[in-house]
């Protein structure tokens, strides 16, 4: 069944009941965590669907040491799922941990204004959203992989922020199967496409993206959903197609920087070489991507000579960075 699904009660799980509750304690502020949120599926088709997307999810949370909570698979309580998410969210900002990833699985809306996602019980805006995540500071991600999630680009985009959604636009209402590919995706050491041993959020995107067009060319079918990817906080979300490699080679006619920077720098599950660095070390070495990055746009604007008399010391610092992470690591 093709569009919005009509509510109906959430398929249980009982396996991931045991394991995940959305009142799941924060006992470790250091820790980052994957709150994986599984909305209405309105038929037993899609809840079967999205309980093996969650299942991915769960699995890979834990091969990365994320802490892990879920909303939309347990009874219905006293609280509907919308204040459930609501509280936790708030926990999370309060507690400010680490990492966030906040993972939307299910269908979404739009009435030509408002974008929602739907949840058993009353749904969660766009704007709703926003202004729940408006006090975390922490680096944080947001996939939403529903219909109609184009418009939480233009919410949720800010500073330190990725937000990913699986259609262009709040007018691509069809089922989104990039939540399906995007599961795969982020546990698949062949998405790796820089060969740095890890799968990035940036990455993962870009994979997920493919399979999507691959799925609909194959079938003949007219795509009726284009992914975003936003980490530059302009609200405009780009497409995998402006990607060659991790590198976005197209930028959007106002001149803005381009995305994908800070998603390639997120890792649900780092390599060991990634868990060697410190955390003063890691923010070092962001910063020092982050400026070779800038640096990169404006190559055109520089001689040849100008251009890595910038580069040098910047690469030579981070060579320096990781090589002294190689030298403090035990021996094997």
């Amino acid at each position: 069944m093709e569009g919005t699904a009509v509510k109906v009660k959430s398929v249980l799980v009982p396996w991931l009941i045991l394991t995940l509750f959305v009142c799941l304690p924060s006992s470790a502020a250091d820790r980052p965590i994957v709150l994986l949120v599984v909305g209405a599926p309105g038929s037993d088709e899609y809840g079967k669907q999205f309980q093996k997307w969650a299942g991915r999810w769960q699995e890979a949370a834990g091969q990365g040491d994320f802490d892990f909570a879920a909303v939309g698979f347990d009874e219905e309580g006293q609280l509907n799922d919308q204040q459930r998410l609501r509280r936790r969210l708030t926990e999370e900002a309060t507690n400010s941990r680490q990492e966030l990833w906040l993972v939307l699985i299910g269908h979404g809306t739009f009435d030509g204004r408002t974008a929602k996602f739907n949840l058993r019980g009353p749904d969660v805006s766009a704007s709703e959203l926003a202004e729940w995540l408006r006090p975390f500071t922490g680096s944080l991600a947001v996939v939403n992989c529903a219909s109609a999630s184009g418009p939480f680009i233009n919410a949720l985009s800010a500073p330190n922020r990725v937000v990913i959604a699986a259609t262009k636009s709040g007018h691509e209402h069809n089922f989104a199967r990039f939540g399906d590919y995007f599961s795969a995706a982020i546990g698949d050491s062949s998405a790796d496409l820089d060969k740095d041993r890890q799968t990035s959020l940036l990455e993962a995107f870009l994979l997920a993206a493919a399979r999507v067009e691959e799925f609909y060319a194959d079938g003949g079918r007219l795509a009726t959903e284009h992914a975003l990817i936003d980490d530059n906080g302009d609200q405009l979300g780009t497409p995998a197609a402006w990607f060659e490699g991790v590198r976005a080679v197209k930028v959007a006619k106002n001149g803005a920087n381009p995305d994908g920077v800070l998603a390639g720098q997120r890792h649900l599950l780092p390599s060991s070489h990634e868990q060697r660095l410190t955390a003063e070390a890691r923010s070092r070495r962001d910063a020092l991507e982050r400026e070779i990055a800038q640096l990169r746009l404006r190559k055109g604007q520089l001689s040849e000579e100008e251009y890595y008399r910038h580069l040098e010391p910047l690469a030579v610092e981070l060579a320096k960075l990781y090589a002294e992470s190689d030298e403090k690591a035990p021996s094997p």
